[in-house]
């Protein structure tokens, strides 16, 4: 039976290698692993939660879950923009936490292979905020995509915060 259970699962990671949700924030194209992806859901009310880094919305009720949100735009430093019916939440698994990022809208699952991942440049500065998330460029038919890992975007301490907040809430 474990042995069966063992199999599937390396299916299903075979099923999911290089295919990548992309989504819009700004101009920019983004992909992540669809490994790291559990479900897309429409925007809904966000409750805040005081003295966390700007870019944490806050947190959502997902089916009796509570799911803290992250505003992807906020977290690159490009200038904030309203939320419209195309906003949504993209929600993760990340280091067995879950959290939603929010973007402007999804574009697709892409599937790129690792041939066609490139490591981003460093053009000389130190402080590109968007780098340090990106770990390659794909390039794709007529664009090119900022691969982003997920486990970078959200810093170690800020999961141990949402970790607290997630189990003050379930109690």
């Amino acid at each position: 039976m474990e042995e069966l259970k063992e199999e599937l699962q390396e299916q299903e990671a075979d099923a999911q290698k290089g295919k990548f949700m992309t989504f819009q924030a700004g101009k920019e194209f983004f992909g992540i692993s669809i490994s790291f992806v559990k479900q897309i859901i429409a925007m809904q009310p966000i409750t805040v939660v005081p003295e966390v880094e700007d870019y944490i919305k806050g947190l959502i009720n997902l089916r009796g879950k509570i799911i803290p949100v992250i505003d992807v735009r906020t977290r690159f430093k490009m200038e904030p923009k309203e939320y419209t019916d195309r906003t949504c939440i993209i929600v993760i698994d990340v280091k067995s936490t879950v959290v939603g990022l929010i973007v402007e809208k999804i574009a697709e699952v892409d599937t790129i292979m690792d041939d066609d991942i490139v490591p981003p440049p460093t053009l000389g500065r130190k402080d590109n905020e968007q780098n340090k998330y990106v770990y390659g460029l794909a390039k794709t038919e007529d664009s090119v995509k900022l691969l982003i890992d997920p486990e970078k975007l959200i810093k170690q301490e800020v999961l141990d915060a949402l970790e607290e907040i997630q189990e003050e809430e379930q109690e």
